[in-house]
């Protein structure tokens, strides 16, 4: 009962928020099955997967809102996928190692962090030819392991977490040359750039903290390390520029921080390895991937529990949905 009347309320936000009368459909990327499950927003039920190529790690909407894009690393493919009616566009081919993606704000550049080939992808976006619209401008070697990628809010740099070196670089997409590299914490993954592109905040999943650094100045400098839980791993901003989450894979727990004081302000329970996460247009429903429990799993951020879990497939990892709350 408590779950039936939950979903009413969230498919009730999520109507008001999306730009069609009825809730869009929430897609939850399964990397060791190679495709994705597409969720029924209202039932919270599996409707049907959708195949992708060898092992797909993240999903990214490009900023017009017309595309759900997925990296197949394994494949060296992408597929685009229609985020209203989850068809599938297109799939482009030979594209070297995508591990995680980006689109530039100005969708002028399209980047990808090759993981397991250590280099960072920059390609020019031509959406005009049909047949290949990426022209690689630019391989930039990034060793040990690039994982996952921010752009700033003006299209000018690129930053990327290197996982095994425990570095992090930043790459200027004027002059598509390295800015600098410096050394972090252990085995970076996520990273947020907030609003204002004055910091920069690394999910450190090799220990269970945050590292907070001032990247306004010709060098980063570290500004603070916020303790959140072991195994801290994946961003999502929580639409109101004040604060982001941060999934804490290994203590099975999601922290919120506050970006003005750098502090963690609450703890929200994040069953079976929490990875990547979604917030509805409601702004309590969180969904999150449980990693380990082959499950996506929806929380009332506000009572703090776990609502509804559905089985998904192997290793699910991105969540993204068209109606969502902002991105900063």
């Amino acid at each position: 009962m408590m779950f039936s009347r939950f979903c009413a309320v969230a498919a009730l936000a999520l109507a008001a928020g999306a730009a069609q009368a009825a809730p869009h459909p929430i897609f939850v990327l399964n990397s060791l099955d190679a495709d994705i499950s597409v969720i029924d927003p209202v039932t919270f039920k599996q409707v049907k997967r959708i195949p992708t190529g060898k092992e797909p790690h993240h999903l990214y909407l490009t900023p017009d809102d017309k595309s759900m894009v997925v990296a197949n690393a394994l494949g060296d493919s992408l597929t685009f996928i229609d985020p209203k009616t989850a068809e599938v566009q297109r799939v482009i081919r030979k594209v070297t190692d995508p591990y995680h993606l980006r689109f530039s704000p100005d969708m002028k550049w399209f980047i990808t962090a090759g993981n397991r080939l250590d280099h960072i992808a920059l390609y020019r976006w031509q959406p005009q030819n049909a047949e290949q619209p990426l022209f690689l401008v630019k391989r930039i070697p990034a060793p040990k392991t690039p994982s996952h990628l921010f752009i700033d809010t003006k299209s000018t740099v690129v930053y990327a977490s290197l996982q095994d070196s425990d570095e992090l670089t930043a790459i200027d997409l004027t002059t598509l040359a390295p800015r600098w590299k410096v050394p972090v914490g252990k085995m970076p993954a996520d990273i947020y750039l907030t609003p204002d592109d004055k910091h920069l905040l690394v999910a450190l999943t090799g220990d269970k903290l945050v590292e907070v650094y001032d990247v306004t100045g010709a060098a980063p400098k570290l500004v603070k390390r916020i303790p959140t839980g072991n195994g801290a791993h994946s961003f999502r901003a929580f639409g109101d520029k004040r604060h982001v989450l941060v999934s804490n894979r290994a203590a099975n727990n999601i922290s919120k921080i506050d970006l003005q004081s750098f502090t963690v302000v609450d703890t929200l329970p994040g069953p079976g390895g929490p990875d990547d996460m979604e917030i509805l247009p409601d702004g309590k429903t969180l969904l999150v991937t449980s990693r380990w429990a082959r499950k996506l799993t929806m929380i009332d951020m506000s009572t703090r529990k776990v609502v509804k879990q559905v089985v998904v497939g192997k290793s699910p990892h991105g969540v993204w949905t068209l109606d969502h709350m902002p991105r900063q």
